[in-house]
């Protein structure tokens, strides 16, 4: 059965390892270098999420299948200009082959029920020009663009 649920100390490595595998991923795609060396979180990996769970300002989030750990995600609140909150989601992965199984809806939820109770006025989350998965998925848990981030290769 699929869920999702806060992530602990005890997840740390495979969020580890899927942090890795997402990187893996995202890097071969259109704009994926840039995106690595400018907004991916920079290893190692086990200290920032250390440092996120015990953030008040941060939720860790894991998705599973029958209990074992194939996804996460981490979203982050930003004060805006006027004090207003906004979360950001940094991270969401899941494992490809256990994708299309509701395990990614299922952390979508918990990250708005997490940015909700804070009182956020909006989530962000960015997805790679190619990602069309990606842009697909968060149209189906109710996210719409708002902005595009248009770049020349020099």
């Amino acid at each position: 059965m699929e869920a999702a649920r806060a992530a602990t100390i005890d997840d740390l490595p495979a969020m580890v390892d899927l942090a890795r595998a997402l990187r893996a991923e995202l890097r071969a795609m259109r704009g994926g270098a840039l995106w690595e060396l400018r907004d991916a979180r920079p290893e190692p990996f086990d200290d920032a999420f250390r440092s996120l769970l015990a953030s008040e300002d941060a939720c860790l989030v894991v998705g599973t299948i029958d209990e074992a750990v194939i996804g996460y995600a981490a979203v982050e609140l930003e004060t805006l200009r006027d004090g207003t909150r906004l979360g950001v989601i940094t991270e969401l992965f899941v494992d490809p082959e256990a994708r299309g199984v509701g395990v990614g809806e299922a952390i979508a939820e918990r990250l708005v029920a997490f940015c909700t109770e804070a009182r956020c006025v909006g989530i962000d989350a960015n997805a790679l020009p190619g990602h069309r998965d990606t842009k697909n998925f968060f149209e189906r848990t109710g996210f719409t663009a708002r902005s595009l981030t248009m770049h020349k290769r020099l």
